[in-house]
């Protein structure tokens, strides 16, 4: 089995990043180099997961208070007063399955804690219903309390957020 390295993310990571978004955009919101680096300067957190040399893996969240526009961190904006946003987490194909999204999971949650964060927010997609997101996210004590339409209303979202004390992997 492969030893896998989490680690911040480097601007050598960038293109990987790229195409690891690109391979999972039916799951998360389009992203060009540009809209990278507006992420990574908003960002709280951003990793990457490498086996060996290869970027196989990322996951970049935001806390609350940060100058982003997306509809879903904006909700989790308008109703809490402090927060991680989880806006995106993608694992390449040759990669699904071993772990890799728990790897950062786990990670992420450690950052909350030793940030006294009380809380993690995401979303995911209810319409088309992301059955292996809604499960994932359960084993992290996340929990509805709230939906929203999103990309012009073709998509529903479930907003979700975890007690970062209960989260247990």
């Amino acid at each position: 089995m492969s030893s896998f390295i989490v680690r911040d993310a480097a601007c050598a990571d960038h293109p990987a990043i790229l195409a690891l978004n690109l391979e999972s955009e039916d799951l998360m919101s389009p992203m060009d180099a540009a809209r990278l680096l507006e992420l990574e300067r908003a960002s709280a957190y951003h990793r990457v997961v490498c086996d060996g040399d290869e970027v196989v893996a990322f996951l970049l969240a935001m806390r609350e208070g940060a100058a982003y526009d997306s509809p879903n961190y904006l909700w989790f904006g308008e109703r809490y007063p402090a927060f991680l946003y989880v806006d995106r987490i993608a694992v390449a194909g040759s990669h699904r399955g071993r772990g890799l999204g728990g790897l950062l999971y786990d990670d992420l949650f450690g950052f909350a804690r030793e940030g006294d964060f009380e809380r993690v927010a995401c979303e995911f997609y209810i319409v088309p219903f992301n059955q292996a997101s809604s499960r994932f996210h359960a084993r992290y004590g996340f929990a509805e309390v709230g939906t929203q339409w999103v990309a012009q209303g073709r998509r529903q979202v479930s907003l979700q957020i975890a007690p970062v004390a209960a989260a247990n992997g």
